[in-house]
């Protein structure tokens, strides 16, 4: 198993869990666990994670999970704090595709 999937399953289960704590530094931890994330996904995913990443924080904590007696209040939390992670990782996929273009001459020309 490589790194950054284990990465990304510690950033699902922190999503999971921190979801039902209260801690101050919950936010920090999965936007930390984001970025790390983020920066290993391969460049022809990103544009894949960036679109799920506005999706998810668009209707991630939508009110309508909250219809769901009982299990919805818990959807909405875990895909609140899943959230956080894919748009950090997002953030670093876009910062990672910026210093390719400007800085490593990778990519497009022009």
């Amino acid at each position: 198993m490589s790194l950054a999937r284990i990465i990304w399953i510690i950033s699902l289960l922190a999503a999971i869990g921190l979801s039902f704590a209260d801690m101050e530094m919950a936010g920090m931890i999965l936007a930390i666990l984001g970025l790390a994330s983020g920066f290993f996904v391969d460049h022809e995913h990103r544009a894949g994670l960036i679109i799920a990443a506005v999706f998810l924080a668009m209707v991630g904590g939508a009110a309508a999970w909250n219809a769901i007696p009982g299990l919805g209040p818990v959807i909405t939390d875990i895909m609140g704090s899943y959230s956080s992670v894919l748009s950090a990782a997002a953030l670093m996929a876009i910062l990672r595709t910026t210093v390719e273009r400007l800085l490593l001459n990778k990519g497009t020309e022009g």
